[in-house]
Parts: structure tokens; sequence; C-alpha cells
């Protein structure tokens, strides 16, 4: 009972009153991007104390009851493939329930400096690489003058679309794509097992199913909720054996989502699709150098590094800095972009009156 004890942290009503704020932009920009906002959430429960995998555990378990109201909110707005979600959430699931082994392997192994070292690097190497691209794409339709360019598959989409493969071939009709399980499969299986390391799939589910299927941005941000909820479900689960999951940071966490993935899933009605790599790519990199920041504070706690106390406490001061710039940055463009999109829609509406 000890033993399992430590893993959690105390929560003061400071605490609570956070955890709720951060819940409610988590859901945010989970319902407006797709992503189960994870890649704010870990970080931030992080940061208040909480064992790496012990977060990745507690925000599986609040994620796939916020999953299921975000994908049944957007499913209405007609931007949910049912079918390539749960396609995706079949490979997903084992993904899950693999790297859940290993996460609980580490943390055995390291203790929780190993385990925070873990999950740290897994957020600089992933976010910075897949921010990096969904950026550049982002800039290069923004420069286009010309939103139509974003449902237009990749080179490597049309590729993929253009193989046939007898007996593996699957019409996504919602995601207008044909194309091979053969795809569909290791990509899920993929999705899944970083799902289970940093709680999030959307990294690879989101830009996989745009950039390898071909799928438009809207209904894939929208279908990885689907296969949010069936991996938030499994995983949960599984971390639930090791006694890894804290109900009450799910609780909280969850009280303050739900309400933030139904404004983001408004949100998408009102801008362009190109906004939403947009937020990602810009929040994907803030965190990013979040987490690098206390890489050599894990590092020193594991004996490969020398600081000293102070430079540790800098650090971690610093990282914190960018979580809560990560934070605001993402509220403040999908808050902005809501605010311009309506605006714009109603003087459209109130000239056409007029006329």
């Amino acid at each position: 009972m000890d033993q399992a004890a430590i893993q959690f942290i105390d929560l003061q009503y400071g605490n609570v009153l956070a955890l709720l704020a951060i819940g409610f932009i988590g859901g945010l920009v989970s319902g407006f991007i797709g992503s189960g906002g994870a890649f704010v959430l870990t970080p931030a429960m992080m940061s208040m104390g909480v064992p790496g995998v012990v977060a990745v555990a507690s925000n599986m378990c609040h994620k796939f009851p916020k999953a299921l109201v975000g994908a049944h909110k957007r499913h209405k707005f007609g931007h949910v493939d049912i079918k390539l979600g749960l396609v995706m959430a079949a490979s997903a699931a084992v993904g899950v329930w693999l790297g859940a082994d290993i996460q609980h392997q580490i943390k055995e192994n390291f203790g929780e400096p190993g385990s925070n070292l873990y999950v740290s690097l897994a957020f600089v190497i992933v976010l910075t690489i897949v921010g990096g691209f969904v950026l550049r794409d982002a800039i290069q339709i923004y420069r286009s003058g010309g939103m139509h360019l974003e449902d237009k598959p990749s080179r490597l989409a049309r590729w993929a679309q253009s193989i046939e493969i007898p007996g593996t071939m699957i019409h996504f009709r919602t995601a207008g794509v044909r194309v091979s399980a053969l795809f569909t499969l290791p990509l899920g299986f993929a999705t899944g097992l970083l799902a289970s390391i940093i709680a999030v799939g959307g990294f690879i589910g989101v830009p996989g199913m745009m950039y390898v299927l071909g799928a438009p941005g809207l209904v894939a941000s929208a279908t990885e909720l689907v296969i949010a909820f069936v991996m938030g479900l499994g995983g949960t689960v599984k971390f639930a054996l090791h006694g890894l999951v804290d109900i009450r940071l799910a609780l909280i966490l969850l009280a303050g989502s739900l309400f933030g993935i139904q404004l983001g899933a408004i949100g998408t009605t009102f801008v362009k699709p190109f906004m939403i790599k947009v937020v990602m790519a810009a929040i994907m990199l803030i965190v990013a150098v979040s987490r690098g920041l206390v890489v050599p504070v894990y590092l020193t706690q594991l004996g490969g590094m020398d600081l000293s106390p102070q430079t540790m406490t800098w650090l971690h001061a610093v990282s914190f800095a960018f979580l809560a710039l990560a934070l605001c940055t993402g509220g403040i463009i999908i808050i902005a972009a809501m605010l311009r999109g309506h605006r714009v829609r109603t003087d459209h509406l109130e000239k056409a009156a007029s006329e």
C-alpha cells in the first residue's frame, strides 16, 4: 500500500483548480485538432510532480469518455469516418497493450526518474519531428492562398491509394479514401504504441491518416477521437492492472475537459481547415522545448549528469513557463479563430438577408 501511495500527489485546492483549468484547455485543443490533448496534459501533470507513467495512465483514463463526447459532437457535423476509426483502433489497441508493459518495466527497473526521462524524450523526439512537418505544410497552404489544397492528397497518399492488394482493400466513404488494410493496420499499431508512451497517439494517427491515407484534415482529426476512445479504454484497464492509474486526476481533468472539447469541436466549423495544422504545430513545438529543458534534470537523478540543485530548479521553472505558453497559445489561437470565423459568417448571413 505504501509503495503504491507514493506514486500519487496530494491534491490541495490550488492543484485542483489548476487541473480543472488544464483540463479545459486540453479539451478545447482536443475537440479542435482531434488529439486527446495529452501533449499538454501529461507534461502539466509531470510539472506538478506526478511520475511520468502515472501521468500517462491517468491521462488515458480520462481521455476515453472525453473522446466519446468529442466524437459524437463532430459526428453530427459529418466529420467522423466510423469505419476508418474502428479499423485503425483494432491494431491501436494491440499497440497500447504492448506499450503499457514497456512503461511498467521501465518504472520497475529505473524508478521514477527513468520513467520521466522515457516519457520526456518521447515527447521531444515525436513533437519536434511531427510539429515541424505539420508547420511546414500549414505555411505552404497559407502561402498558396487557397484552402482547397488542404484536401489534396499527398504524393505518399496517392501512391498508397494506387496499390491494389486483393482481399485487403477497404473503402472509407466519409474520408473519400480506398486503401489497403496493410497500410491502416501498422499505422494504427504505431498510434497505439505512442499513446501508451505519452498518452496520445494523435501525433501519428492524425498526420498518418492525412499524409499516408489521404483523408481530409477535418475528417482525420475527428476520426482520431474514435481511435482515442478505444485506446483510452483499453489502456486504462492495462495500466490499472499495474496500479498506475490515479482516478482522482482522471476525474478532475475530465470535469474540466468535457466542456472544453465541445467548444473546440464547434470551433472547427468556423475556421479554415489549415488552422488545425497551425494549432497542432504551435503547441507541439512549444511543448517539445518544455520537455527538452528537463531532460538534463532526469539524467542527473539517474547519475548520468551532475547539475547543481539550483540549476535543476531553474530548469524546472523555465520548463513550466514554456508549458504555460503552450496552453495560452493553443487557447488564444482557437478562440480567436472561432470569433473571427463566427464574425465572417454572421456578416455573410446579414449581407445575404439584405439582398
